[in-house]
């Protein structure tokens, strides 16, 4: 921002192990042209957060420089609008790049912007960095211009996912070409550990996308089902937060989850009762359960279900007889004072909104 102080941060307090996993890391960067030693007047800490088999890895803490950052507004796509392009296809590519924010250059000249600091020495991003504010949606307008003439047609991009869909094996073969020639010619490079090529079903941010609809992914409701008895609210939200992930496939999601919710917005402390114990136990049964939602045709008839509750609403959007989506709302102080019949009523007004694209 013009006239903003360039900030100079210190350096994180870190043990002896955590210095030199850091420089360790640092010097991997170095020859491979990502980073290299700077000068620049701007200067950020760095420090390690834990991945989830145990190595470390490094990040940059930029609150201070997206503080004074002009954000980019390039759209983000909604994860329910991508879904909805694949009904009708039954063959899926999921491609995954390497790295992916490291195959864009820093503008030459503004490498010093996001330079960052270590108890030995100053470097700068020869390569964008995670964390900086502008990242992502800077990521996403790339993968939107090299894709540009394949997306809504047979991709799907959400930032280094690649999801190619067709509606049989010859299309799909033509279909991969195409994308593979373009990621080539704009030099992006896929991680093929993480690739999976000519698939009936293939899993794809957080679901398991077939030609019969969605799924939960196992994995993440395994996590959910083995997850203990919370013991204060951080736990209590890192549960709501996973579980409210899937709540399109459980019908009266808001209204199961209100103990838990309770806990979460209301500044009382932290209390669990039996209240909370039976949604916890309910949120995981419904999930554990939870149904192959079908993926809509917008040539086919929607039909919606409603009804209500003494503290929330549902709804689920239908297409002969099959779910495609749940949705729930609790209800606020002048809604739970409605009549059951007004309460019902509210509910398919919501129901509306909420799926207006759709019908």
């Amino acid at each position: 921002m013009p006239g903003a102080t360039i900030p100079n941060r210190p350096v994180y307090r870190s043990n002896p192990e955590e210095t030199k996993e850091l420089q360790r890391q640092v010097k991997e960067l170095l020859p491979k042209g990502h980073v290299r030693e700077s000068m620049s007047p701007c200067a950020v800490p760095v420090l390690l957060v834990p991945k989830k088999d145990g190595t470390w890895r490094m990040c940059v803490d930029y609150r201070a420089i997206n503080n004074i950052t002009i954000k980019y507004r390039h759209p983000i796509p909604r994860l329910d609008d991508m879904l909805d392009e694949l009904h009708g296809s039954c063959v899926f590519t999921k491609i995954d790049l390497k790295s992916g924010y490291h195959q864009i250059r820093m503008k030459e000249g503004d490498e010093w912007k996001a330079a960052f600091k270590t108890k030995y020495g100053l470097y700068e991003w020869l390569v964008m960095p995670f964390g900086l504010t502008n990242a992502p949606r800077t990521f996403m307008r790339l993968m939107n211009h090299a894709l540009r003439k394949f997306i809504g047609k047979f991709v799907v991009v959400y930032f280094d996912d690649i999801l190619v869909y067709s509606k049989n094996l010859d299309e799909h073969i033509n279909h991969l070409h195409f994308v593979l020639a373009v990621l080539r010619k704009e030099k992006l490079y896929a991680n093929l550990k993480k690739c999976s090529f000519c698939m009936d079903k293939v899993m794809f941010l957080g679901y398991v996308v077939s030609a019969k609809g969605i799924k939960v992914d196992k994995e993440k409701v395994k996590a959910i089902k083995e997850w203990p008895t919370p013991n204060s609210i951080t736990e209590v939200r890192s549960f709501h937060g996973l579980a409210s992930f899937y709540r399109r496939f459980v019908k009266d999601f808001s209204t199961l989850a209100s103990p838990l919710t309770e806990i979460v917005q209301k500044s009382v402390g932290f209390k669990w009762g039996s209240e909370q114990d039976r949604s916890f136990i309910e949120i995981k049964e419904r999930l554990c359960g939870a149904p192959l939602l079908a993926l809509p045709y917008f040539s086919k008839t929607f039909e919606i279900e409603c009804d209500a509750s003494g503290i929330g609403i549902g709804a689920v959007l239908m297409q002969e007889k099959w779910p495609i989506a749940c949705f729930s709302e609790r209800l606020n102080k002048t809604t739970l004072n409605y009549p059951t019949y007004d309460k019902e009523l509210y509910a398919l007004v919501r129901a509306l909104e909420t799926w207006q694209h759709y019908l």
